[in-house]
């Protein structure tokens, strides 16, 4: 056997089959849906997957404001951050930064989940998490998604 019957594909940013979707955040528990979110973003549902590579969906997240978190996660969670300076440490608990922008729960728990280099930023930029059933992204004709179908 001289030759192979078949060919490895390595998918490069030109020829990569980007589409756009659209899920439902509404009743779904936060964590799981993250994961899911992050492996479509990622286009590891894809054939096509290339690690390297950009490979994935642009989603667009609706109904950010009625995602759950089980459990007592909604007060003992909490986001921690860093001003720069001395003594400078800030936390929010789930509930707060909810009461200030639920759509910030969904984006960093997604964000936590993609891989923490300059194609995690890259992949980022494809996600798109609004309040409400509304979005502005009608002009992509972006296909709904039903996240409870994904394993």
């Amino acid at each position: 056997m001289d030759s192979l019957s078949y060919k490895t594909v390595s998918i490069n940013k030109q020829n990569a089959d980007k589409q756009w979707v659209v899920v439902d955040a509404a009743d779904q528990i936060l964590g799981r849906f993250s994961s899911k979110v992050a492996k479509l973003l990622r286009g590891k549902y894809k054939p096509s997957f290339t690690p390297h590579v950009d490979c994935g969906d642009n989603v667009i997240v609706i109904n950010a404001e009625k995602i759950k978190l089980t459990g007592n996660k909604w007060t003992d969670k909490s986001y921690i951050r860093y001003t720069g300076y001395p003594g400078g440490q800030r936390s929010l608990t789930a509930t707060e930064l909810f009461e200030k922008d639920p759509t910030r729960v969904v984006e960093k728990a997604v964000k936590g989940m993609l891989p923490k280099n300059k194609l995690g930023a890259e992949l980022f930029r494809n996600l798109y998490v609004v309040e409400g059933a509304e979005h502005d992204h009608g002009g992509q004709q972006p296909k709904e998604l039903n996240i409870n179908e994904l394993s």
